[in-house]
């Protein structure tokens, strides 16, 4: 194992030192991480950002567009041949078709490369045309960046900290009774190791489908290739005093030791280390509309997925990196079309305290973080209508059913997010049921038709800036 490690930390060290000075000597290269939460919106993201980057009509917040000297974007081979292609081309048709429709989730990594010609500025604006700079944009679940956390703990530790997380939850009843009704003490018995690990699968469903976000095991959810294998056969039980060597508690014990090195440590090692930026995206928008045990759930997440950006708090991921860390590190709460833009500010606030607390204790040792409000792509128009004789801003667009398919055309108030975001996080650190004074609603909305005009990518809201604070620099 130790010679295993001195290899692969070898390796790690070639690979820097190759890209780095590739970057330097001809075209640099920015991998930017994206990820989310379940219901962010990573695929309409990617997608959007690549249409809007390839044709630049609606993106004047991204400086080097608003000059003009982004001369080209186009698509090239990405340069890692075992990582499966991101589908843009069939996701952007899906957006933009006479009967647009949101794209089917992505449910493993996938990569693109996007290259941008861009002409130099300043006093290298005369000395040099148009370089080319590497876009490599890396999808991967958020699922998957949570599991990080489970690098720090024991079985032991993870089975009590998820045992008394879960306790109070109406969707965790039907696993508790099965494990408290285990005896993990008792000899291995297969079967009844694989009830346990379906019954707790079923579980992280149904929480994740309430608007939980502390679904991990990650690739529980997203099994792959891996679906039925041991490394996904375990769950959290009460520990036994003094369980004997072959026992069940052993052995899951075992299975969660190698899930840990089998597959959380190769993501890390293999996607996660070489990413320069990162942008989370977060639906806040339906966490609010679930709850306060909802939201102060998705503050815990937040507070695990910061972690993942602090090498120094965990000694795998400071040997893995080699000093490298992520430089910028964009949160995102999506779906801020479902809002008026008058209260856009509001979900930015809200997005920040969600953030708030972990990024205070962080160390990112120069990293920038930032939070923002966006809409990849806008599916809804604003307008103000009368509600008992009083203006109500609203957003109009075309719901979508339950079957996926369009309904009719409505107009929408979510309701008054409150200017002082600590209202709603204090009351989800108190235990509270439901908000006491107001009630957040959540509507599905359907892509709208589009007509584009030459040169111009899908409309959104805020895209450009993000881009912006994610790669701007760079160009």
């Amino acid at each position: 194992m130790i010679i295993t490690d001195i290899a692969d930390g070898l390796t790690r060290r070639v690979e820097t030192v190759t890209d780095t000075l590739s970057e330097s000597l001809f075209e640099p290269v920015i991998r930017l991480g994206v990820t989310g939460l379940s219901r962010a919106g990573k695929t309409v993201f990617i997608t959007s950002l690549v249409a809007n980057l390839m044709d630049r009509a609606r993106m004047p917040g991204l400086v080097a567009a608003a000059d003009g000297r982004i001369s080209a974007a186009f698509l090239q081979p990405q340069p890692d041949d075992t990582v499966p292609r991101f589908d843009y081309e069939t996701h952007l048709a899906a957006l933009t078709g006479p009967e647009p429709s949101w794209p089917a989730s992505t449910r493993a990594v996938s990569e693109l490369r996007l290259s941008l010609r861009v002409r130099p500025t300043g006093l290298l604006a005369g000395l040099s045309g148009p370089r080319t700079v590497h876009l490599d944009i890396v999808d991967y679940p958020g699922e998957w960046l949570l599991d990080l956390a489970l690098l720090d703990k024991t079985y032991a530790q993870w089975s009590a900290d998820v045992l008394t997380r879960i306790a109070p939850r109406a969707q965790a009843a039907d696993y508790l009774h099965l494990a408290h009704a285990t005896d993990a003490a008792a000899p291995l018995d297969e079967p009844a190791g694989q009830a346990l690990a379906r019954a707790f699968t079923a579980y992280l469903t149904t929480a994740r489908a309430a608007g939980f976000s502390d679904c991990t095991p990650g690739r529980f959810l997203l099994p792959g290739d891996l679906a039925g294998s041991p490394v996904l056969t375990f769950a959290p039980l009460p520990a036994p005093d003094a369980p004997p060597r072959k026992s069940l508690w052993h052995e899951m014990e075992r299975r969660f030791e190698a899930y840990k090195s089998r597959v959380v440590k190769p993501f890390f090692r293999d996607h996660f280390a070489r990413i320069d930026r990162q942008v989370v995206l977060v639906d806040a928008l339906s966490a609010i509309h679930d709850g306060p045990a909802a939201i102060d759930d998705m503050r815990r997440a937040m507070s695990d997925i910061l972690s993942a950006f602090r090498p120094g708090r965990n000694a795998f991921l400071t040997r893995l990196l080699m000093g490298r860390r992520v430089e910028r590190i964009l949160f995102a709460a999506t779906k801020a079309d479902h809002l008026h833009h008058s209260q856009h500010k509001r979900l930015t606030g809200i997005m920040s305290a969600l953030t708030r607390d972990a990024r205070d204790r962080a160390d990112f040792a120069g990293a920038e973080t930032q939070s923002m409000a966006i809409a990849a792509l806008r599916a809804t128009t604003e307008e103000t209508i009368d509600h008992k004789g009083q203006p109500l801003d609203c957003v109009r667009g075309t719901l979508l059913n339950p079957d996926g398919s369009r309904g009719k055309q409505a107009a929408f108030h979510a309701g008054d997010l409150p200017d002082d975001p600590a209202r709603l996080l204090a009351s989800a650190r108190e235990g509270a049921q439901k908000w006491l004074d107001a009630q957040y609603q959540i509507m599905r909305f359907a892509p709208a038709p589009l007509s584009l005009k030459p040169g111009e990518g899908p409309p959104h809201i805020r895209l450009d800036r993000a881009a912006q604070f994610l790669i701007g620099d760079r160009l």
